[in-house]
This record gives C-alpha cells, sequence and structure tokens, in this order.
C-alpha cells in the first residue's frame, strides 16, 4: 500500500499516512482538526534490464546492415558544366 504524505494548512503538522488507492484522502488534521493538504514528491525512477536505450532497441545484424547500405549509395553528381567541359 502506498504511503501519502499530508501537511496541515493551519498548524502546519507533516505526517505520513498508509492507505490503499482506493481509501479517499485525508481532510482533517488529527492533532488540530484544521484542513489537509496532500504533499507531492519526487518519484525516484529506476530502469532495469534491456530495452531502455537506444544501442538495445537495435540487433548487430541491422546495424552492420545499415551500415553497409549506407556505403554502397552513390552520391549525386555535383559537377558543373564547366568541370565537365575541362575534362573532356
Amino acid at each position: 500500500m502506498p504511503t501519502y504524505s499530508y501537511q496541515c494548512k493551519e498548524c502546519g503538522e507533516a505526517f505520513d499516512a498508509v492507505q490503499s488507492f482506493s481509501d479517499d484522502s485525508l481532510t482533517e488534521c488529527p492533532h488540530c482538526g484544521g484542513p489537509l493538504r496532500k504533499l507531492f514528491n519526487s518519484v525516484g525512477v529506476v530502469f532495469k534490464g534491456s530495452g531502455f536505450y537506444r544501442t538495445d532497441s537495435r540487433s548487430s545484424k541491422a546495424d552492420t546492415a545499415a551500415t553497409s547500405e549506407k556505403k554502397s549509395e552513390k552520391k549525386p553528381d555535383t559537377s558543373t558544366k564547366a568541370d565537365k567541359a575541362t575534362s573532356s
């Protein structure tokens, strides 16, 4: 079950409460009876296993094939008419 953090708007008392997902949020401070607000914290995320990195999504055969295709591509002819006339 998750732990939620609350803080009283009146007395400033902060505390944690273990609640189910289906439970309603707490609304009353147990110390002074004032209104509560739910605190939100950043969540740490850990990526474990394969498939999370760019290099994990490709097989070594696909990398080799892509590299050989780039080498075999013909470069477009960028010479000008004047260059062709002088070389003939």
